[in-house]
């Protein structure tokens, strides 16, 4: 497809002056094609547009003399572009040097779309006019994709998750999951390289390729994902809060080891409903002052990535002297004591310690202590030892555990006890609190690997969504998985979910929840995209929310890649991507590894989103989408219709294959109306056949002259077997005389093997004639008898 155009200025020609020749072209050309009728003998039929016969001048309205392919200078050029989309022409940074337009839109930077932006401002009267889209691939997809995949799993549980699956599996677990996402970026890049990629997002792309069912239908559930995604990175800001920042603001306490996970479940719900309020009210007065943080929420990000990779080096050459307390091979928690062993001297005198009483009945030395507590001895090793001590060699395989299992280290000398005695309700053993294995692992790890699509969410914005989405939605991909596979990451909060995911409500929940603030805000779908989320906040538990998230945000990936499956398998016209990786296969890939994913990270959840979407896919499909879009669902139906019109046979059925096939003559009035709608109600009658019903009908005259009227029989028609729910085709036949009309549509109507065998028509009027007996005796001949199966037809 060329991609190189040259414009060579054309002069006008005649007489024209001032540049009126144009218009006047525009009109000649428009008077040529106007219809021989006169305009008064043609009624517009009602719900059809009037013609517009005013002059028109052909293009995009941008006058060939001021064209910026002409005249190219830097004043006209910025008249030009405002308001319109031929920034898309124009290369990135060629107007200011590199350096301090890289640093301009730096400075300028924001996390939320141009639609966001453009509504706070309009609130306050500061803007009349929505500019030409200006983001490039930097600015407007590498930074929002790098801020969004960089989230608070990777932060919290990338560690705990290699600590648990072991090295390689950890590593099975990220390739798995990174795979899924890359692929997914290169069926998304060719969605966007295929064609202009307007404002939508996503969204926009499933729904133009899968149709509005699919897109309403997985459109939801990526708005159900985002708004849960919202839930969880409150819950690992809440849990940085209390866990890491300041324990002591927990409002909630217990001593034994289940009363205390029940109250940090109860201490997230407080704090995150606290949370969730303030971030709804942040968005209900208006978010463009936080959002001039955005630029420092990325660089907390970026330098809390390399704070860990310079970490890393540091205690390679000088370990830190954080240490562990082991009883045997089993790690003991020092909240309840400071010093690391049995006894100690003081004095010169053996004295027993905190950790002595809490496995002993007294602190003598003589009191009866736990029985592994006496067998085994207490050591402390170093808590971070490094990389040069050997700990990749240790943490290479798995060590998966139930819950309320010992965290045990598998290299330290241990006895086991014959009975374990308690003198306290809880011993200062760490355990786990929550069963662990590497299904339940995928799950919890995939959101963070989510985010791939902030870039396309702004295609509106974007210069050049073309190219911006493919590039930097792969570099961010690869950044990330970088950082991902080498080491863990710090947690930052994502805090424009609200207002980014807010307006994703399909059309069937807009009369609803569409209404709001007079401004046209909708503060029922805030309040109600923050109910779900405090939803769940409630489950208060961030490896319980992970897995939901991942269930729609494979869902939504999935569709992506089958998108471009179905696409491509079709060779529809229209479908034509310019990214050059792109390959049909990567795409079925992708497909079969997302549905793959939902099944390894749960079953029942992965059953429960898809019995969401379906529902949500019938409701679309029973109440009808407004207009099409061409879309490869009906591209498939095309196919298969066509496919097995070609092997229906041309000759006459077999007996037992007979069914009728019947075409239903109807009269039409002056008005263009059915004069006898009973015959549908009678052939409605023999649905049970299954067989094919084509409506048609007869108008008198020419198709230059009765072209409105035709129109609006077939309208009336359409309508009529939609309210006597006949399910078949309608045709039309425009023709000098009725007999011709008649036997053109009995000859024609119908395609290869699929054609009638009966035809239906009313009663005729005139059908028995006094002067001539033998007309009305020869007419009943040709006719059979059909008898209703009741009286009370209809």
């Amino acid at each position: 497809m060329p991609t190189n155009f040259t414009v060579v200025p054309v002069e006008a020609q005649g007489d024209a002056v001032d540049g009126s020749g144009d218009s006047g072209l525009a009109l000649g050309e428009e008077q040529e094609r106007q219809p021989l009728a006169a305009p008064s003998e043609v009624q517009p039929s009602p719900g059809l547009e009037p013609r517009d016969c005013s002059p028109q001048i052909l293009g995009d309205g941008t006058p060939r003399e001021n064209s910026p392919f002409i005249n190219n200078t830097d004043m006209e050029r910025e008249n030009i572009y405002e308001g319109k989309n031929m920034a898309l022409f124009e290369e990135e940074m060629d107007s200011n040097p590199m350096v301090s337009s890289l640093l301009n839109k730096l400075a300028n930077y924001t996390n939320l779309s141009q639609g966001v932006v453009e509504h706070e401002e309009d609130e306050d009267s500061k803007r009349k006019e929505i500019k030409a889209p200006r983001m490039g691939t930097f600015i407007g997809v590498y930074l929002p994709c790098l801020q969004n995949i960089l989230g608070v799993i990777l932060f919290l549980r990338l560690t705990w998750i290699v600590g648990a699956a072991g090295i390689l599996e950890s590593f099975i677990i990220v390739f798995m999951c990174c795979t899924c996402t890359m692929l997914t970026a290169i069926s998304m890049s060719a969605i966007a390289t295929n064609g202009v990629v307007p404002a939508g997002g996503s969204y926009y792309m499933i729904s133009r390729s899968l149709g509005p069912e699919f897109g309403g239908a997985v459109g939801l559930c990526f708005y159900l994902g985002t708004t849960f995604a919202g839930a969880m990175y409150i819950l690992g800001t809440i849990e940085i809060f209390l866990t890491y920042i300041s324990p002591s603001a927990a409002i909630f306490h217990s001593e034994d080891g289940e009363g205390e996970n029940v109250a940090m479940l109860n201490n997230m719900r407080v704090y995150g409903t606290c949370t969730l309020a303030l971030m709804a009210m942040v968005v209900f007065v208006g978010v463009k002052y936080v959002n001039k943080l955005a630029l420092v929420f990325l660089a907390c990000v970026i330098l809390s990535i390399l704070a860990i990779y310079a970490g890393v080096i540091k205690t390679a050459f000088d370990p830190p002297s954080i240490s562990v307390c082991l009883l045997g091979n089993r790690t003991l928690s020092k909240r309840a004591f400071d010093t690391c062993a049995k006894y100690e001297y003081r004095n010169n005198e053996t004295v027993t310690t905190d950790l002595w009483k809490l496995f002993c009945n007294g602190s003598m030395l003589s009191a009866k202590c736990d029985d592994y507590f006496a067998q085994n001895n207490v050591t402390e090793i170093k808590g971070i030892p490094g990389i040069a001590s050997g700990i990749i060699r240790e943490n290479l395989w798995s060590a998966y555990a139930d819950k309320g299992a010992f965290v045990e280290k598998k290299d330290k000398p241990s006895i086991p006890a014959s009975e374990e005695i308690k003198f306290i309700s809880s011993p200062p053993y760490v355990l786990t609190d929550i069963m662990t294995y590497f299904t339940m692992l995928v799950g919890i790890y995939f959101p963070s690997v989510t985010g791939i699509m902030a870039g396309s969410n702004r295609s509106g914005d974007l210069r050049d969504a073309q190219k911006s989405i493919p590039t930097g939605t792969i570099l961010a991909i690869v950044t990330t998985s970088f950082i991902c596979i080498l080491l863990a990451k710090i947690a930052v909060n994502r805090r424009e979910f609200l207002e980014a995911k807010k307006k994703s409500f399909q059309k069937w929940l807009t009369d609803v929840f569409g209404h709001g603030k007079a401004n046209g805000e909708p503060t029922w779908a805030l309040l109600l995209t923050a109910l779900i989320c405090e939803i769940g906040i409630l489950i208060a538990s961030l490896d319980s929310v992970a897995p939901i998230l991942s269930m729609f945000f494979l869902m939504c990936y999935m569709f992506v890649n089958l998108a471009c499956a179905v696409q491509t398998l079709l060779r529809t016209p229209n479908w034509r991507p310019r990214f050059k990786f792109y390959h049909w296969t990567l795409s079925f890939l992708g497909m079969s590894l997302c549905l793959a994913l939902m099944f390894i990270c749960s079953w029942y959840y992965a059953l429960f989103a898809m019995l969401i979407a379906g529902c949500i896919y019938k409701y679309i499909e029973y109440r009808g989408a407004e207009k099409e879009w061409g879309d490869g669902i009906r591209g498939l139906s095309l196919n298969a219709a066509r496919f097995a019109l070609l092997r229906v046979e041309h000759g006459p059925p077999h007996t037992k294959n007979w069914r009728p096939q019947v075409l239903v003559m109807l009269n039409l009035d002056s008005e263009q109306c059915v004069k006898h709608p009973r015959l549908l109600s009678f052939n409605t009658q023999l649905k049970a056949g299954k067989g094919l019903t084509i409506v048609g009908s007869v108008l008198e005259g020419t198709y230059l002259d009765k072209h409105q009227e035709a129109q609006r029989a077939e309208e009336n028609i359409r309508s009529l077997m939609g309210a006597e729910k006949t399910k078949g085709f309608c045709q039309l036949v425009v023709s000098s005389s009725l007999r011709d009309g008649m036997s053109h549509l009995i000859q024609s109507a119908g395609l290869g093997g699929m054609k009638h065998n009966t035809v239906l028509m009313a009663w005729p009027e005139s059908w028995k004639q006094s002067d001539n007996p033998f007309s009305w005796k020869n007419f009943v001949g040709w006719f059979g008898l059909l008898p209703f199966r009741t009286l009370s037809f209809p």
